[in-house]
């Protein structure tokens, strides 16, 4: 589905791939963590949230022949758009940084060197933009970082500390966190994937696909071997946040039965975490205002462990889970 432009002999590349239009809209719950996160980040950042930063083109640049062009938004206030996959690059940088903001939760750290690291690794990697907006802002990321190769930067660093920290009071894990991040680490890819809450669930089995895809090609196409040995993955660590119910113990005394006790932002990571070798939560420092829909329920970081093993069975998993919906 890529087009036929070279990214690393032999092999053709893609500077995009373009998908359908799909629809810009909000889930009920969508809608609620939007507005708690337009609340928190005029208190606690300077950077716009990420959650609602739609710029629509003054024209629209849909080449979808049933469309017509002339009206891209509904009467309901539903906007059609075009999305592509474009590969990282310099300009995208403060995008992608408005996406990672609060990757860390509210650790100071030097996220702009991380933001780098990520753009200068074009050949595995994939930011996801609308088609012909001007602005040219960023709606999704996803790559994949060897944690040896960047070893010695220092925003690797604090983040590998960051992640040992908060597993400290799990019993087992830490240690097997640590030998990941350390003695394993040539084979472990820190997976990255952060986006708007509005992106289509559509686009989720492309852009994963498009990852692990670029990540097999790289482990041949890379013009070193050693380059190419970084993207043989054994295992991927994954940062990502939930939001759990307050009193999961309690939960068939204090909660309807319907309610879940883990609220997966990210439906992926649904499937991630029960294919996941391992994995630990731990509170958020910085906690939304809880809309309605989650006054039950807390912010809650959670780090897993999948074994590269498993990532055929998640792709599968993932676009099945895509096409019920």
């Amino acid at each position: 589905m890529r087009s036929e432009v070279v990214k690393n002999p032999p092999r053709p590349k893609r500077r995009r791939q373009r998908l359908k239009s799909w629809p810009i809209t909000f889930s009920p719950f969508a809608r609620a963590l939007a507005l708690a996160r337009i609340t928190m980040s005029k208190r606690h950042s300077q950077n716009p949230t990420p959650t609602l930063s739609i710029n629509k083109p003054q024209h629209s640049h849909s080449h979808s022949s049933d469309e017509d062009d002339s009206s891209p938004e509904s009467s309901d206030g539903v906007i059609q758009a075009d999305f592509s996959f474009f590969d990282p690059k310099p300009h995208d940088f403060h995008g992608v940084k408005t996406l990672l903001q609060t990757y860390l939760d509210n650790h100071e750290w030097d996220l702009s060197a991380f933001v780098d690291l990520i753009l200068e690794q074009t050949t595995v990697g994939t930011v996801v933009k609308i088609e012909g907006d001007e602005d040219e802002g960023i709606f999704a990321l996803v790559t994949a970082l060897n944690l040896y190769r960047y070893r010695e930067h220092r925003c690797i660093v604090t983040l590998k500390d960051f992640l040992l920290r908060k597993a400290r009071q799990e019993k087992g894990v830490a240690d097997r966190l640590r030998l990941l991040l350390e003695e394993q680490a040539r084979d472990v890819g820190l997976l990255v994937s952060q986006r708007m809450l509005n992106l289509p669930p559509q686009l989720l089995p492309h852009l994963y696909a498009a990852l692990f895809d670029e990540v097999s090609w790289a482990t041949e196409d890379e013009p070193t071997e050693e380059l190419r040995n970084s993207f043989k993955f054994k295992h991927y660590i994954i940062l990502s946040k939930i939001y759990m119910q307050k009193n999961v113990d309690q939960k068939r005394k204090l909660s309807n039965d319907s309610d879940e006790a883990i609220i997966y932002v990210k439906p992926e990571d649904e499937i991630f975490h029960k294919l996941s070798s391992w994995s630990f939560n731990f509170p958020l420092q910085t906690q939304q205002l809880a809309p309605h829909e989650l006054k039950n329920y807390r912010a809650t970081g959670l780090v897993m462990a999948v074994e590269v093993d498993k990532i055929a069975t998640f792709r599968q998993e993932l676009a099945s889970l895509i096409n019920e919906t």
